[in-house]
């Protein structure tokens, strides 16, 4: 709602328009009335709408056209006095203020009208049969008045019928030629619906009633008032009410009803809470809540957030099978203004046999939109109603901003839960294929994906020691001399050669010897298409050479081209990598039972001495021979030595 309200009065010489400010102010009849009033507030607390009303008087002896057209085009509001009592100040209104104020003001933002009969306390009939007609000619009057400055008759009335039509305008809802409500009115009235029909079977059941009443207006309606409401309902229209319910049908009558009662203020309050604004578009400060993301930071989905997106899910999973047709999901999105999500989304996450986006694949799309652009998330989370279903302030409290990175590494612990890595390699050596390999599909399956709606990204979770995490790839393209920060900026990186190309490792080679020799970012070379024959690569150095220089792990085979779905012990790895990138891994197995962390912490253990330590430290070194043994040996040579 606005801020404030500037309310202009305009009219002819001598129908009252200072006496109306001054009796309004002093709430008496002046004696001495000057030819113009000076500009007055009126402050927030002794206004009904609680917003501060500003309300200036113009005159024709002592301002200038020019003037005029100037506060034309900064009231919110504009008063046109005529005089009930003079028939030429009531033909003023049509022949010269109407057509002066729309030419001074943007066809597509008029300023509303009120007219305002002045002087009633002379006459003994209305002018009303004579305005009326008027009204009906302008769809820029909101309404009209009789009043008498003098008699103090419905001047406190004028001016909050003023306020009200900025505040609570009529033509964004309503046509009156039509009778009904606008489409807009009714587009944004039924996403409202949509969002507050948690159960998502078409019908305001009494508990989504009272939860919509108890958001909107701060209480809940009582037993008999919700009766009393569907019972007008039931009277005035075909299926409004259905199951004891209120139906869309319904819902969009009230409203209507309570428009035509003049009543705008209901309907405006409910759009307002959903976070429309006076144009009926949702303002960008509900779909975009400032959220300050600090450099080195990331960020991720909190555990309320997640709770929210999987009871959408489930609201939208109508045939309970886990998944999300493409039915399902056009239900899911009908509350945007536009379809978020396109085929490339069904290549970027998990889905079941028949492609339809499963409930992990949701959660992972969510988890990728939030690290990659925020505020679009953001956006996604308001069109929903997170911040009014969830009763949080915005959907900034959906969002978990992650440290800054430096202190992971310096504590040598990470509470991050979603990790990047970047996939490079030169064209041909299997980078698409490893992302979609993650998604648990072969290279039967792979050959099935339509170019057009291929993803340079996937995201799947991983479990490493029992902790689940998101791992998120990207396909880095391989236009060497232009890598930018975003392609080197990752918690660890994969460098992808095909085995059956002799001259697709020196690209990775270049790559790792330009941007990552010198980085904390850990690296692993993947050799591409294990399946087939291993040809020379045109190197200096082997594969295996160059990363014993490098001090790299060896390069890991891959190959998609199997059966079943592809092995994922790699990502597991990588996963490992990215969350623990200070420390070396003590073997490339995936038992998770000889990995640093247990190393680690037997190193750090109070009860140890510096020579334990070098004696453990020596064991660890051996430990890829000791693989399945070296937690229990680790167990007793710690008993033993104690």
């Amino acid at each position: 709602m606005r801020k404030d309200v500037r309310i202009l009065l305009v009219g002819e010489p001598k129908v009252g328009k200072t006496s109306l400010i001054m009796s309004l102010v002093s709430e008496e009849f002046p004696d001495d009335v000057p030819l113009r009033a000076e500009e007055i507030t009126i402050p927030a607390d002794v206004t009904p709408e609680r917003v501060p009303t500003h309300i200036v008087d113009y005159s024709e002896a002592e301002q200038s056209d020019e003037q005029l057209y100037q506060e034309i085009s900064k009231a919110n509001v504009i008063c046109i006095v005529y005089s009930v009592n003079n028939k030429k100040s009531i033909e003023k209104v049509t022949s010269h203020w109407i057509p002066l104020i729309n030419d001074r003001t943007d066809k597509d933002s008029r300023v509303p009208l009120i007219l305002v009969g002045n002087k009633s306390d002379l006459v003994e009939h209305s002018s009303m049969e004579t305005i009326l007609p008027i009204m009906n000619q302008y769809s820029d009057i909101e309404t009209c008045v009789e009043c008498s400055a003098k008699n103090l008759k419905n001047i406190s009335e004028l001016f909050y019928y003023a306020q009200k039509a900025v505040l609570h305008p009529t033509g964004p809802l309503y046509c009156p030629e039509e009778k009904e409500m606008k489409p807009s009115c009714i587009k944004s009235l039924t996403r409202i619906f949509k969002v507050s029909d948690l159960d998502n079977d078409g019908i305001l059941n009494d508990k989504e009633l009272n939860f919509f009443q108890r958001t909107c207006f701060n209480m809940p309606l009582a037993p008999q008032a919700l009766e009393d409401v569907k019972n007008v309902v039931r009277k005035n229209i075909m299926d409004g009410v259905e199951d004891n319910g209120l139906t869309l049908k319904g819902f969009l009558f009230l409203h209507t009803l309570f428009i035509q009662r003049g009543r705008h203020e209901t309907t405006w309050t409910v759009l307002r809470r959903f976070g429309y604004d006076d144009d009926l578009e949702l303002h960008q400060e509900y779909l975009f809540p400032l959220l300050k993301i600090p450099a080195d930071c990331t960020t991720e989905l909190n555990h309320n957030a997640y709770l929210f997106l999987q009871s959408v899910f489930d609201k939208h999973d109508k045939d309970r099978d886990c998944a999300l047709s493409p039915d399902e999901v056009k239900d899911l999105f009908k509350v945007f203004p536009y379809m978020p999500w396109g085929p490339d989304v069904n290549n970027t996450v998990c889905t079941n046999d028949q492609g339809w986006i499963t409930y992990q694949g949701y959660l992972s799309q969510w988890t990728l939109t939030t690290y990659l652009d925020v505020q679009r998330c953001l956006e996604y989370l308001g069109y929903l109603g997170y911040s009014i279903i969830c009763e949080q302030e915005s959907q900034a409290a959906a969002i978990t901003v992650t440290r800054n990175k430096r202190i992971d590494l310096q504590k040598k612990q990470t509470q991050r839960s979603v990790f990047r890595c970047n996939i490079l390699g030169a064209r041909g050596s299997g980078k698409t294929s490893f992302l979609q390999a993650f998604l648990g599909r072969n290279l039967l399956k792979q050959r099935k994906i339509r170019e057009d709606h291929k993803s340079f990204y996937s995201i799947n979770t991983t479990y490493v020691y029992g902790q689940e995490k998101y791992l998120l790839l990207h396909e880095v393209m391989p236009d060497f001399d232009f890598l930018s920060e975003e392609d080197l900026a990752c918690d660890v990186v994969c460098l992808v050669y095909d085995v059956n190309n002799p001259r697709s490792f020196e690209y990775c080679a270049k790559v790792y010897k330009q941007y990552f020799m010198d980085s904390k970012t850990p690296c692993m070379m993947i050799a591409s298409k294990s399946d087939l024959h291993e040809a020379r690569q045109h190197y200096s150095l082997t594969p295996l050479d160059f990363c014993r220089k490098n001090k790299l792990h060896p390069p890991q085979p891959w190959t998609c081209n199997t059966v079943d779905a592809p092995n994922k012990d790699l990502y597991t790895k990588l996963t490992t990598m990215a969350m623990y990138p200070h420390a070396k891994l003590c073997c490339m197995c995936t038992c998770n039972r000889c990995t640093f962390c247990i190393c680690q912490n037997i190193l750090r253990s109070q009860l140890l001495t510096n020579i334990k330590a070098k004696f453990y430290s020596v064991v660890l070194n051996r430990c890829s021979y000791t693989c399945f043994w070296l937690p229990l040996f680790l167990f007793l040579l710690h008993v033993f030595t104690s």
